[in-house]
C-alpha cells in the first residue's frame, strides 16, 4: 500500500523501472510501445521464455513475459496487468497531453479497447503469431531444436489464419481513425506488437491489405516504435522493409 501511495504522488515519467522481455515476444513489445508512448525509460532485461530459469520463475512463477519491476520492490507480471496499472497511474496523475491514457474515452470506449487488446493477445497470438514464432524463431534459437525443419502444412494454415486477421484489421482501420476509435489506444499497441513480430520474419502480406498497411505505417513512424525497429536476433535478419518507414 505504501508503495502505491508513493507512486500516485510521483510523476510517472520519473519512475525507475526494469522490463524483463524477449525481443520477439509480442506482449513484451506492446508494453515497450506503451512505455515509450508515456515516456517511461525502462531498463530492458532479456529473457529466453523457454529457458524456465529458476531466478526468473522466482520473479514470475507463471513464467510469462513481460515482467515490469519498479524501484521499491513492486513487480507486475503480464501485459494485461502492466497496461492496466500504467493506465490507472496516468488517470490518477496530473493531466498531460504528451502521456495519454492507453484506455481513453467513456466506459464503452474503454470496453472496446479491451476487446481489441484481447483479440490481439489471445486470438491473433494464439491462432497465428505464437505458432509462427515457434516454427521460425524458437526452433532456430534452441539447440535441441536446431535440426527441426518448419512444418510446411502448419505454415500454410497459419498464413490462411493471418489473412483472416488482416482482413479484420483492415475493416477496423478503414472505419476508424485508430483501431478502437478516434484516439490511439493500447488496442493499437497490442496489434502492432503482434504484427511487428510477424513482419520481422517477413510473414505479413502488406500489399493485399492497404488499410492495415497504412495504419501500421502511422504506428511504425512514432518515436516509441524506433527501439523495436533496431531489435535483432543472432543469425536471424529481418527483411529490408522491416526498418523502412515508407514501406
Amino acid at each position: 500500500m505504501r508503495l502505491c501511495l508513493i507512486l500516485e504522488r510521483v510523476p510517472i515519467v520519473s519512475i525507475m523501472a526494469r522490463l524483463t522481455h524477449f525481443k520477439l515476444c509480442p506482449m513484451s513489445r506492446s508494453i515497450r510501445l506503451l512505455l515509450g508512448e508515456i515516456e517511461v525509460d525502462a531498463t530492458l532485461v532479456d529473457e529466453m521464455p523457454w529457458d524456465w530459469r529458476p531466478a526468473f520463475l522466482a520473479l514470475n512463477p507463471a513464467g510469462d513475459l513481460p515482467v515490469l519491476e519498479f524501484e521499491g520492490g513492486l513487480v507486475i507480471s503480464g501485459c494485461y496487468a502492466i497496461s492496466e496499472y500504467l493506465g490507472e497511474m496516468l488517470r490518477r496523475g496530473e493531466p498531460d497531453e504528451r502521456r495519454r491514457d492507453p484506455f481513453p474515452g467513456s466506459d464503452e470506449d474503454r470496453a472496446e479497447v479491451r476487446r481489441l487488446v484481447d483479440w490481439s493477445h489471445r486470438k491473433l497470438h494464439g491462432e497465428v503469431t505464437r505458432e509462427f514464432l515457434r516454427e521460425k524463431i524458437e526452433a532456430r534459437l534452441r539447440p535441441e531444436l536446431a535440426r527441426k525443419q518448419p512444418d510446411s502444412d502448419l505454415l500454410r494454415a497459419l498464413r490462411t489464419n493471418l489473412r483472416y486477421h488482416m482482413s479484420y484489421l483492415s475493416y477496423l482501420a478503414g472505419q476508424r481513425r485508430w483501431l478502437a476509435g478516434d484516439e490511439l489506444s493500447f488496442a493499437d499497441l497490442a496489434a502492432a506488437g503482434q504484427l511487428s513480430c510477424l513482419d520481422y520474419i517477413d510473414e505479413v502480406p502488406w500489399d493485399s491489405y492497404p488499410p492495415t498497411r497504412d495504419w501500421y505505417a502511422r504506428i511504425k513512424s512514432r518515436p516509441a516504435f524506433r527501439p523495436l525497429l533496431a531489435d535483432r536476433l543472432p543469425g536471424i535478419v529481418p527483411p529490408a522493409h522491416y526498418g523502412d518507414l515508407d514501406f
